[in-house]
This record gives C-alpha cells, sequence and structure tokens, in this order.
C-alpha cells in the first residue's frame, strides 16, 4: 500500500485541505508536524503564537487520534526530520500545503530536492489562501500594489466550494514522536517567565472546531453591526477569526462559503457581510504584496523610507509597550494586548501610528512586539499594515496622516468604556477628560482618584509639538525617489 506523509503546517485542520484529501486518496497516511524554529530566520514563531499553536495541536492530535490515527510531532530541521520519518516508515509521496512567508520558498525547494532525488513523490497543494499569488493581475500582467484595484479583480475570479473532511487511513507506522508539553510553549513552563498566558484559555479556543464556532457565532448576529462597528472597540462587533485564519484552523474558503450562505439568507446583510469579506481581501493582498517582495518584513516598500530619521528612543519604546504613554486610548490597546493576544483593528491603527509618528520609533520596534504579542501574528499582515500605518508600504496611508490619540479616542470610544476597562484607575473620570486627563482640574483628578506622574502618566509627548516633529522627519526624505 502507498503511504503518505502528510506536513501539516499552517492548516491545522481536517476539513478543507486539499493535501490531505489527495494523500487520503492513494493510500495510507503519516500526520506529521514540525516546530522548525531555524527556518524563519529572524521571525521564529513568538511567544502568544506558540500559546496557541499548542493547544491547536492538542486538537488536531485528538481529532486524528479519535479517527485510530497518531499525529507525529518533531522538532528540528523541516527536511531531516521528514528524511527520518520517510526512511522509517517506508513512504512514497510527502504531501503538503503550500505556504507564502519569506523563508516558504526555500523549505519547500529544499524538501523538493531531497526527495525527488531518491524516488519520493513530493507535491505541495494550495489552501491557505482564495487566490495563489500572482493569480490576481492587472490588465497588463503585473502585480497590484493598491488594494481596492486588487480586491476588486478578486471578486472576479472563482472560488471553489471547500472540501470535506476525507475518510483517511491512518498508518499504523510505529515512529517515535515528541511529547508536545517537552516543547515548553506555554509562558507558565518558561523558567523565569511571568505566566502572562494566565486567563487566555477562557478568552479563546482554539482549533477546529473553536474555529468554526467563533465563525458561526459572528456571522449570526454581529456582522449585522459590521460597517460601522469594526471601529467600535468597547463593542464584540469583529469576527476575532484571525488566530484561527493564521493557524489554518478554517481556511479562508470556508469563511466564503460561509459569508455566502449568509448573504442569502440575510440580505439586508450584504453590505456589512462584503465590509468584512474586504478584510479577507486585505490578507490575500498582504501575501502577495510579501510574494512580491519578499523583504517585506525587514526592509520599507518604499526605498526612500530607508533613509528616515528615526529617534528610536528605547524609554519611549517601553513606555509605548507597557501601555503607559499618558495617552488613554493609546495605553488601553497596548494593555488589551498584553492581556488578551489581541488588540481591536481600529486601535491596532492608533498605536501604531503613535509609535512611528508621535515617538518616531521605528515601525519594526512595534512590528516585532505584536509578532511577540499578537496571537493573530501573521508576517505578511503584520509586516504590511505596519509600514501601512507607517506610510513606507505599497497603497499606504500618506505618512502626513496622522491620527490624534485625542480624537480617536473621543470619536471611537465616546462613553470611554474602552478606556475604563484597559486603564482601570481612570475609571472614575468624567468623560469630558476621560481621553486627556492631563486637561482635568486638580479637583476632578484628585475627585476620581487619579495622580498624574503617580499612578497614571503625564503624556510621554506633547501631541501638537509631536505632529510637527514628525512633518518634519518626514521632509527629510519627500524629495528622495
Amino acid at each position: 500500500m502507498s503511504t503518505t506523509i502528510v506536513l501539516f503546517r499552517q492548516d491545522l485542520r481536517l476539513h478543507d485541505h486539499p493535501a490531505l484529501t489527495a494523500a487520503s486518496q492513494r493510500g495510507a497516511v503519516i500526520p506529521v508536524f514540525v516546530l522548525d524554529d531555524d527556518s524563519c530566520g529572524d521571525w521564529p514563531m513568538g511567544g502568544a503564537s506558540r500559546w496557541w499553536l499548542k493547544q491547536s495541536l492538542l486538537k488536531l492530535g485528538r481529532s486524528i487520534g479519535q479517527m485510530q490515527g497518531k499525529l507525529v510531532l518533531r522538532k528540528g530541521d523541516t527536511v531531516e526530520v521528514l528524511r527520518e520519518l520517510q526512511a522509517a516508515s517506508g513512504a512514497d509521496a510527502i504531501y503538503f500545503s503550500r505556504q507564502y512567508q519569506p523563508w516558504a520558498a526555500g523549505t519547500e525547494a529544499a524538501i523538493n530536492e531531497a526527495f525527488n532525488e531518491i524516488g519520493v513523490s513530493v507535491k505541495r497543494y494550495p489552501g491557505t489562501l482564495l487566490n495563489e499569488p500572482g493569480s490576481v493581475l492587472t490588465g497588463s500582467g503585473t502585480a497590484f500594489k493598491v488594494f481596492t484595484p486588487f480586491w476588486r479583480a478578486a471578486l472576479k475570479m472563482p472560488i471553489a466550494a471547500p472540501l470535506p473532511a476525507p475518510a483517511v487511513h491512518w498508518s499504523d507506522a510505529t515512529l517515535v514522536s515528541d511529547e508536545l508539553d517537552d516543547w515548553k510553549l506555554d509562558p507558565k513552563q518558561q523558567q523565569g517567565i511571568s505566566d502572562w498566558a494566565a486567563g487566555w484559555e477562557a478568552m479563546w479556543e482554539p482549533g477546529e472546531d473553536g474555529a468554526h464556532r467563533a465563525l458561526e457565532t459572528f456571522l449570526d448576529a454581529p456582522v449585522a453591526h459590521y460597517s460601522e462597528g469594526r471601529d467600535i472597540p468597547a463593542k464584540r462587533y469583529t469576527s476575532r477569526l484571525a488566530p484561527h485564519l493564521k493557524f489554518g484552523e478554517m481556511s479562508p474558503r470556508q469563511v466564503w462559503a460561509s459569508a455566502q450562505q449568509r448573504k442569502l439568507s440575510a440580505p439586508q446583510w450584504n453590505g456589512a457581510i462584503d465590509k468584512f469579506l474586504a478584510e479577507i481581501g486585505w490578507r490575500e493582498f498582504c501575501y502577495q504584496l510579501i510574494d512580491l517582495f519578499g523583504a517585506m518584513p525587514d526592509r520599507p516598500f518604499k526605498q526612500q523610507f530607508a533613509g528616515f530619521p528615526w529617534d528610536n528612543s528605547v524609554d519611549h519604546l517601553r513606555a509605548w509597550q507597557r501601555g503607559m504613554t499618558g495617552y488613554p486610548i493609546v495605553d488601553a490597546g497596548m494593555r488589551e494586548l498584553w492581556q488578551t493576544g489581541f488588540m481591536h483593528n481600529r486601535v491596532r491603527m492608533i498605536v501604531a501610528s503613535f509609535l512611528t509618528k508621535h515617538l518616531l520609533v521605528h515601525w519594526i520596534e512595534g512590528e516585532r512586539w505584536f509578532w511577540d504579542c499578537l496571537l493573530d501574528a501573521d508576517i505578511a499582515s503584520n509586516a504590511c499594515s505596519w509600514q501601512w500605518v507607517a506610510g513606507s508600504g505599497a497603497d499606504a496611508a500618506p505618512y502626513f496622516r496622522i491620527f490624534n490619540p485625542i480624537a480617536q479616542g473621543q470619536k471611537f470610544d465616546p462613553e470611554g468604556d474602552y478606556v475604563k476597562r484597559w486603564c482601570p484607575e481612570l475609571a472614575e473620570l468624567p468623560k469630558k477628560f476621560l481621553h486627556e486627563p492631563w486637561e482635568a482640574p486638580a479637583l476632578t483628578l484628585a475627585g476620581a482618584g487619579v495622580a498624574l506622574g503617580e499612578n497614571y502618566p503625564h503624556p510621554i509627548v506633547d501631541h501638537k509639538t509631536a505632529r510637527q516633529g514628525a512633518l518634519d522627519a518626514y521632509e527629510v526624505i519627500k524629495k528622495v525617489g
């Protein structure tokens, strides 16, 4: 009987898994996951993602176990691990889903070379995106560098229906597998590290079943309010599907199919659903960009930004990371991130603008912090979104678009519910002063129990001065091609 090793990567699911379906049709299947921290170069998986990975692998392993299979876990170089497993099992094929991180192509080429020379078939399949990078092109056959026309063209492409979970004959080969606990993916397992993920299990449900429940919950009602509600951080009108998509517990095709079905049953929500699907489109666009420019995580897409005069104050960076800038909407967002592994998208833009333009700290510092702290840290979306805010990316917001953290807080958190939740020391302040507590009279501050400089910081920069400083810095590179 033919035996296929299916290498699970960021596709930790059984449904709509073309590689797994194809493997199941040819014979026995050996499911494998390799934790390969070296192939990623400077971008090994961050701490929050490792926590999610452990939970997701537990769920996948349990699902395979219920079907009389066993998920093989190994840590090390992907090619070497596959060599060992193929030699031990006699597998005659290796299948996997294509990945699009800057380092993925090298890994896939190395697998192909290593096994083709010994007659082992290697095949890769789509499954991570709606459309493969390079398939959505301009009329002249070039890649889009602006999102709106990209997505308009992508919407004209046919989307295949998701595949059901296949009936799999799991191999009975006896193969050595690592114990998941030995990988020490939980913060609590790491000596000298506080368990900053404590409580996450009550907030999140990693795994394929959790992904589907999250999607169903969102499409049952919150999506109706998505068009406007997506900008209100105090409300749960966003899908929170990003971690599930990042780990491939659900495919974009499944999201697409479910959303289209909901449009049929609730046509009054069509506009809101289309807005939501455009966020899937942004993810697609980011992967097209990173396929076009693999250095996106480390270098500006617009080369003139290579000479930008960043200040890069360590003290300012630390204050931002800790949520102690003195600007409540910024601090609330940064604390939400640390405590939940998540940050509302509107607030992501606010805090990113504040770091890069008010503090003049290089966007890569923010990108790396998000990479470590976000459960949904995705190399393409993370890099592209940071460069979008910083003004250095493709289809970026103009550099001179500088978010006013006071006005943003007043507009999108008018009652202060979001700020009060994450900055409880400000909870008793009247909403008039909640987004600029330094303007409150001394008696008002005292009555609310706020002591600026003691239990809540003074602003680390003045908004007007910082804004002008950002514009002055931009003038340095403005005339560069």
